[in-house]
């Protein structure tokens, strides 16, 4: 591992430890999609889902089920979810493609119900998550992150993981909220010296934050 947390890779760019430097479905993840702000409903509720499929594994595990997580699950679309029945539970549990944990199963059921509950509240699930967002003075420093054990969840994932859990919400815990914070890009923890900081830094510069 290079100094502050990075990998240097083949391509010669530097990049945030935990990605590894031999597979590349998982550096591609890190290039493309993690930490870029994100305010479409579906990717919001599918990302935290997953994240709660997540639980004792790792998010590499995850992310090579993740089609046959959205052919499982109606692409993340809540409102179809939330109409899924005791059968659809049974036909889950079976589905060798993804995670056959019927706890974490019926929990997505249940917080698609949830969701939709909390889009009629505020409007999307965007505002509600957006709300979330740290402020500069409520960021953990980058040494936190440069460790090969890094934080795993700050105050505000700890007051989101209770607030949803008040609102019915199931598998979201601290530790599970703050690494959807930090996957959507309510966070920029993408460490100095990676090369994809600044372009996530760009991006969430240039968000529409949603009201």
């Amino acid at each position: 591992m290079a100094e502050q947390g990075l990998l240097k890779s083949k391509d010669n760019l530097h990049r945030c430890w935990w990605c590894g430097e031999t597979d590349e479905l998982y550096r591609n993840y890190h290039d493309t999609e993690w930490g870029f702000p994100v305010t479409d409903d579906i990717r919001l509720f599918e990302k935290i889902c997953l994240e709660g499929f997540q639980a004792g594994l790792s998010w590499i595990t995850i992310l090579r089920k993740r089609e046959n997580f959205r052919a499982a699950f109606a692409g993340f679309d809540f409102h179809l979810i939330a109409q899924f029945n005791e059968q659809d539970v049974d036909r889950l549990v079976q589905d060798a493609g993804i995670i056959r944990h019927r706890g974490k199963i019926e929990a997505t059921i249940n917080n698609a119900k949830r969701a939709i509950d909390l889009k009629k509240e505020f409007g999307s699930l965007a505002a509600y998550f957006w709300h979330y967002e740290p402020s500069p003075e409520q960021r953990p420093t980058q040494a936190d992150y440069a460790s090969i054990s890094p934080i795993a969840q700050t105050e505000l994932s700890q007051q989101l993981s209770k607030d949803l859990k008040k609102r019915g919400w199931k598998f979201v815990g601290p530790t599970t909220c703050y690494a959807f914070m930090q996957a959507m890009g309510l966070v920029n923890d993408h460490l100095e010296g990676c090369f994809n900081r600044d372009a996530v830094l760009e991006a969430r510069a240039n968000l529409k934050k949603p009201s």
